[in-house]
């Protein structure tokens, strides 16, 4: 990118659990917040599957600033909203105090159709991710930068494993919504594509198999949007700050700007074998920053600090061109001495228990 060149657009959404301000358990009250923060928000806030979600979502912007006034401001106005209804809303991968068992679903002719497809995995689908959109030309663009981007998905995990509690005890993972997202027919790492119609034909195969409810549930980790001409980066947990979740944005768009040149310059895809990939995914939820991470290109196992230090040298000229070099290495810097929302909520249950971790993350939410 040339220093005459704007950055491209990028957007973020944000999915959140609704908890119930005494019990701390998720609460299926959802829409009531919904209602009442779209009379400030619009369609900037929506429901999401069950009725223990709710997601919001940023327009297109163009610096990090932008990004980082749109989420506080969307943040504050659903937990303003929340609290106004007897409730609390988190930003949290997974529930730290468990709600009921399936989670209550919305109502609808295509959620009948996941609950027939998916069966038992409707069951742990209360589970919330931070997702960025970049702008790109075209899909066939997105999918080229996509492919390169594979590697680099478990990085993006370790700086985000916020989801460390489930069915109200320590999974033991920094990330354990990895996990159950793992076991979706279409989730995690996509395969690599050589074009738009080499996508279609997969998708179309996943339909014929009966995979997939429509293209709205193709959940790989990286993505062409289907309603935006950007590609989704969805591999993070939902991240407990507003500052976080633009910081992490402004580290992506960097990131795929540098892969974006890669592609310009006809450079091939790195060959990652799917199951060297798979183990660095797993050490990725496993340990989050807090341990060792698979180097996905030699295979190698090596500080999570060390991986996410070789992603941010990369990075640097990028970020000092975008304007977001010292805050972002601030950021990374304070996720390396006090840890990632995983760590931090387990800090909070020392103090006080799985209610004292949701109260953490209800202020951290709100800002």
């Amino acid at each position: 990118m040339s220093a005459a060149t704007p950055p491209p657009r990028f957007g973020v959404e944000e999915e959140f659990l609704v908890v119930d301000a005494v019990t701390r358990a998720p609460a299926p009250r959802a829409a009531e917040v919904v209602t009442a923060a779209s009379a400030l928000l619009g369609d900037r806030v929506s429901g999401e599957i069950t009725t223990l979600q709710l997601e919001t979502r940023t327009p297109p912007c163009g610096t990090l600033g932008e990004v980082a006034a749109q989420l506080t401001e969307a943040r504050k106005i659903v937990a303003d909203a929340a609290r106004g209804a007897g409730l609390r809303v988190v930003a949290t991968g997974t529930a730290p105090v468990p709600g009921v068992v399936p989670p209550p679903m919305t109502v609808g002719p295509r959620q009948t159709r996941g609950n027939e497809t998916f069966r038992g995995l409707h069951d742990e689908l209360a589970l919330c991710a931070l997702h960025v959109h970049v702008e790109m030309p075209d899909r066939h663009r997105a999918l080229l930068v996509g492919n390169h981007l594979r590697p680099y998905l478990p990085v993006l995990l370790t700086l985000t494993a916020n989801s460390p509690y489930w069915a109200g005890r320590d999974s033991g993972y920094a990330s354990w919504r990895t996990t159950v997202w793992g076991r979706w027919p279409v989730a995690g790492p996509p395969p690599v594509f050589t074009s738009p119609e080499h996508y279609d034909q997969v998708v179309e195969r996943l339909l014929a198999a009966g995979a997939l409810v429509d293209r709205a549930t193709i959940f790989w980790d990286v993505r062409p949007s289907e309603r935006y001409p950007t590609l989704e980066v969805r591999v993070a947990d939902s991240v407990a700050t507003a500052d976080e979740a633009a910081l992490y944005a402004a580290l992506v768009r960097a990131l795929v700007v540098h892969l974006s040149a890669a592609v310009d310059r006809g450079e091939p895809a790195p060959e990652v074998p799917a199951d060297l990939l798979r183990v660095a995914y797993w050490r990725a939820a496993r340990d989050g920053l807090d341990g060792a991470g698979v180097d996905p290109h030699s295979g190698a196992l090596r500080p999570a600090a060390d991986l996410v230090g070789d992603l941010v040298r990369t990075l640097h000229p990028i970020l000092r061109a975008h304007g977001d070099h010292d805050l972002v290495v601030g950021w990374l810097d304070r996720l390396l001495a006090g840890g990632t929302g995983a760590r931090r909520q387990r800090a909070a249950a020392r103090r006080g228990g799985l209610t004292d971790v949701v109260d953490y993350l209800a202020e951290q939410t709100a800002g």
